[in-house]
């Protein structure tokens, strides 16, 4: 039996709720799953079509972990999605209660800046906003976020990657400063991002290093953590169990042998 379509409701920054206030957003900045438009670098080793598949996976696996961080309270999960017009192709993909808020800007830093001041609009108290190629990020990393963002003073929690940028972002204030002049897709991203919160003076909370899935190396890293239970060699945490790429991943092995 088909399952029913399940379109989640898009928030409007011009209409925020006070109830949020005492809440950290949880927004995972996530392209329309299309192939061909998403995790086009892990075409070969996979088709389009499968890179496409693998990438839904990933969203359902990040969603589902996110989802049950928030459900403890203080959180609430949300897509940041691109482009506006293709909603439809979440319905069925997440947790009930997410929600959804467009992308808008040009740039990678403008789209990340604005996401933060349409999610603070929306009446959250502070954003985290994370990136959706990494399905394995422990637990652990999302719930201190949240506990660091939700004691008083202002500070910025970052994630950090081991290509040198960040898979997440925590701020309770959209500062400018934080997404303007940084060399995005290289591997300064984090310690631009450090040393632009040192400049402006908002402390810095770092949580563990974990890595983002966008090449052939990262996607035999993922392989062998979820399917050969090998924890990345950085790991100080133990890796969320991303059941949807698990399963995905023994799906896609037949067809390639062990690699």
């Amino acid at each position: 039996m088909t399952p029913p379509t399940m379109s989640y409701a898009i928030l409007d920054p011009a209409k925020p709720l006070a109830v949020r206030a005492g809440q950290t957003a949880l927004a995972v900045m996530a392209k329309a799953p299309r192939a061909g438009k998403v995790k086009t670098r892990l075409s070969p080793p996979l088709t389009p079509a499968q890179a496409a598949d693998l990438n839904v996976c990933f969203l359902k696996d990040t969603a589902e972990n996110i989802a049950a961080v928030a459900g403890s309270g203080g959180a609430a999960g949300v897509i940041s999605y691109t482009p506006v017009g293709e909603e439809a192709l979440f319905d069925n993909l997440l947790p009930a209660d997410f929600t959804l808020i467009p992308q808008r800007g040009d740039g990678f830093g403008e789209r990340l800046l604005a996401t933060a001041q349409d999610l603070l609009s929306c009446g959250y108290g502070s954003v985290c906003l994370i990136d959706s190629d990494s399905p394995t990020v422990p637990a652990a990393a999302f719930e201190q976020a949240v506990a660091e963002l939700q004691k008083e003073g202002d500070r910025i929690v970052l994630g950090p990657a081991v290509d040198g940028g960040y898979y997440l972002i925590g701020l309770k204030r959209a500062h400018s400063e934080l997404f303007a002049d940084i060399a995005w897709s290289t591997s300064s991203v984090f310690s631009e991002t450090v040393a632009a919160a040192k400049e402006a003076g908002i402390e810095v909370v770092v949580l563990t290093l974990w890595y983002d899935v966008d090449d052939r190396e990262t996607l035999e890293l993922l392989a062998a953590e979820v399917l050969g239970e090998e924890p990345p060699p950085f790991a100080r945490l133990s890796g969320y169990r991303a059941e949807h790429t698990r399963a995905y991943l023994r799906e896609l092995r037949p067809q390639g042998g062990e690699r």
